[in-house]
């Protein structure tokens, strides 16, 4: 079932499998935040029906096939106009409508390129939104994903990194955006003090 994180914007499950949980995000423009795998597009349908949203633009912050897996079939079934990074490999059957790159406005978020877990991976910031919000992609995870107390961050596990020590580096550059809410797909995503959390995580010793 969708959660409402803060208002309009919904955490929509892809799957429960051992490893965690696969989601998106959906805000109320229309605007989905990755789409899963390629086997998980039916109940991502399903909880996006149930959010009362129509998707009309799909936002790819990476490549990885839990994050882009979905991207024909939500081409397919909402008829969606598309924003990759450049650099990014989408197998697709449809083009592509917009590449980004840092910096870029993309559907009302700032795209900010943050390399390390992948190189072309960005995470999206709305300064305007609810005290801002940053779909923070797999630069960050939830601290629970560890078996740590919820509400904070850590850096994914360096089996899943390209580069541990450039996604550790590019965490300061998220640093200089306003935004109270960091959303994860890995773990519990932080709804209150983000940036504080996540200035704590990079400064303190």
């Amino acid at each position: 079932m969708p959660t409402e994180l803060i208002p309009g914007v919904f955490d929509v499950t892809c799957a429960e499998t051992e490893a965690g949980r696969i989601r998106a995000f959906l805000f109320d423009d229309g605007t989905l935040v990755d789409c899963g795998l390629s086997t998980t597009t039916n109940a991502l349908a399903a909880e996006i029906a149930e959010t009362g949203i129509d998707p009309e633009r799909l936002v790819i912050t990476h490549a990885d096939r839990d994050h882009a897996g979905g991207f024909d079939a939500v081409v397919r079934d909402f008829w969606v106009e598309t924003y990759v990074p450049e650099n990014a490999e989408i197998d697709t059957e449809y083009e592509i409508d917009h590449r980004y790159a840092d910096g870029d406005t993309v559907a009302g978020f700032e795209a900010v390129h943050v390399p390390g877990h992948r190189a072309h991976q960005h995470v999206m910031i709305d300064e305007s939104r609810a005290d801002g919000v940053a779909v923070l992609a797999d630069a960050l995870s939830g601290s629970d994903q560890r078996g740590l107390p919820p509400g904070y961050f850590h850096l994914p596990p360096e089996v899943y990194s390209d580069d541990l020590a450039l996604a550790e580096r590019s965490l300061e550059r998220l640093l200089e955006y306003e935004f109270d809410a960091g959303l994860v797909y890995h773990g519990s995503s932080v709804l209150d003090g983000a940036k504080e959390k996540l200035e704590a995580y990079v400064y303190e010793p």
